[in-house]
Parts: structure tokens; sequence; C-alpha cells
């Protein structure tokens, strides 16, 4: 399932995938999979981009 909140999110703070990659300790690729819902992050992962995006973990990752 397509992860729109965080791509929104992203677009949001104005940062491109790779930005937001960096911040956060992972490769753009990751941060592409994670928005495609082709990948699941941990709860590490997922508490890292929040912390970069300024957002709860409700508002991103849970319905």
């Amino acid at each position: 399932m397509k992860n729109l909140k965080l791509k929104a999110a992203r677009a949001g703070k104005d940062l491109s995938q790779q930005e937001l990659a960096d911040l956060v300790g992972v490769s753009r690729q990751t941060i592409s999979s994670i928005e495609k819902g082709d990948y699941n992050p941990t709860i590490r992962l997922c508490v890292a981009i929040c912390k970069a995006l300024d957002k709860t973990l409700d508002e991103l990752f849970w319905e």
C-alpha cells in the first residue's frame, strides 16, 4: 500500500527523497520503496523519519 502521507509530508518540507534519506541514514531507494509500499520500515526508521519531518507515527504510518 502506497504511503502517500509520507510523500506529502516530505514534499511539504520541500525535501527530495535523497535529502530525507540523508537525514535518516538510508538510501534514496529505501525512501522510494517505503513511499511505493514495497518496503516495510523498522520502527527505528519510522521514528527517524517522523522526527525529520516533524510528524507523529500516527500521522505517517498508521491509519
